[in-house]
Parts: C-alpha cells; structure tokens; sequence
C-alpha cells in the first residue's frame, strides 16, 4: 500500500464516525494512534473540553504520555495550552524558548523520556474543543507538509464530534463529551484491574480491553465496565 493510499484509508476511517451512533472515545483513541502512525513522534495524548469548557484527559497511546497531559493540567503549563487558548498551533519551538515558558513542562518530558513535544488544535470554525499533543523521543522538526497533514487529521475528527446535528442541538454535544469523560474514567479502572490480573502493564490491558471490544463489536464503556464487574470472559492470555 502506498503511503497515498494509507492516507485515504486513515481519513475515511475518521470520517466513518459521522453516523447516529458512534464510540466517541474510539475515534479520539484512533486519531492518537494514526498521528503516531503518520507523523515522526513516538506517542500521542488528546486533551478535550468538556460542557463546561473543563479540559480533561481523553485518550493516549502510552502510559507515560498519558501521566505527563495529567502533569501539564495539574501544573497549568504547557504548549498544548497555549494551542487550546489560542487555537493555533505550538510546534518547532526552540528548546531555549520551551525551558523559558514552560520550564516546569520540560523538565518533566525529559524525565518521561522525551526531547521534544508539538500540539495541534482540535477546532472547528473558530471553535476549539481540544488539543492533540505530539511527542518525541529526539528533538524532531517538523516540515510545512507534516503540520498539514496532523492539523487534516484532527480537522476531521472535529469535524466527527461536531457534527451539524450536534452544533445545532448543544445539549446532545455536551452529552456526547460528557459520556466519553465517564467512559475514559472506566477504561482507566479496567486497565488498572486487568494489569494486576494478568500480571501486564497497563498499555497492554487496554490494547486486550480494545481489541476485545472491537471483535465482539462492543463499545468500551460496556467491555470496561464488565471487566470492572469480572463479568467479562476476556482472556488475559490474549495480550500476547
């Protein structure tokens, strides 16, 4: 497959969510794993608005990007705030400038592994609900062609979460975001209760508590939740 059609496939795939019924928590979690996969950085992390314009940790692709956008909301310091705030993005910003605005925030990548961090704004007309975070674990510039192509991807996931019936009908927005904060908060106790069950780290539980949801054509929130209850049948031996 060529890297143009890689492409098409990835945007179609997020574009696949403008139905009735989506897994709004999937889509932010496949928009993470493709920007990875598409752009020169070694994990990614979303922080998204809830109702109340609350920015809250949505999704990540490791464990340790995950820790440092909790960091960056407790401590209130960061470049992808700077992004939420202005809508623009916060990319390529030389390291003397990042250890002189966010000295608290760069300390912390380097102790999480990482030498330098990009953030894109997940927006819509003016309107930003979220960021997507870039992180890597070498200082990497990106080129004019990577910035579109990571402000494409998020673009179209924005453009799954507002949908027009969500624009015009706030209080169905609100509860979609609200619903994917709840379902994020038992995906994060199911990982937790499957790591210690199976004797796995906690990325691996949630790569079995996905893909188990996803070849049992269930939601997260429903195969979370059964493995918080020990209801589940899933098998631990399948992280493997």
């Amino acid at each position: 497959m060529t890297r143009e059609q890689r492409l098409g496939r990835v945007f179609v795939e997020l574009a696949d969510t403008l139905v009735d019924d989506f897994d709004v928590i999937d889509l932010l979690y496949v928009l993470c794993e493709r920007s990875v996969e598409l752009l020169p950085a070694d994990a990614a992390g979303l922080i998204l608005a809830d109702h109340r314009g609350q920015l809250e940790v949505m999704a990540s692709t490791t464990e340790e990007a995950r820790v440092l956008e909790l960091f960056v909301l407790q401590n209130s310091e960061g470049p992808c705030l700077d992004c939420y705030r202005t809508g623009q993005p916060q990319v390529n910003i030389d390291l003397r400038e990042v250890e002189a605005r966010w000295p608290n925030f760069r300390a912390a990548t380097i102790e999480a592994g990482y030498r330098s961090t990009h953030a894109l704004p997940m927006r819509l007309r003016g309107k930003v609900i979220g960021v997507l975070n870039l992180f890597c674990a070498r200082q990497v510039t990106l080129s004019e062609d990577e910035i579109a192509l990571g402000q494409a991807l998020c673009d179209v996931a924005t453009i799954g979460l507002l949908q027009e019936r969500t624009v015009r009908q706030g209080e169905i927005l609100a509860e979609q975001l609200q619903s994917a904060l709840n379902t994020r908060i038992l995906i994060e106790q199911a990982k937790g209760v499957l790591a210690e069950r199976a004797g796995i780290s906690v990325d691996e539980a949630f790569a079995l508590i996905r893909r188990w949801a996803r070849t049992n054509n269930m939601h997260l929130q429903a195969t979370a939740q059964a493995v918080i209850d020990g209801t589940s049948d899933l098998n631990p031996a399948q992280s493997g």
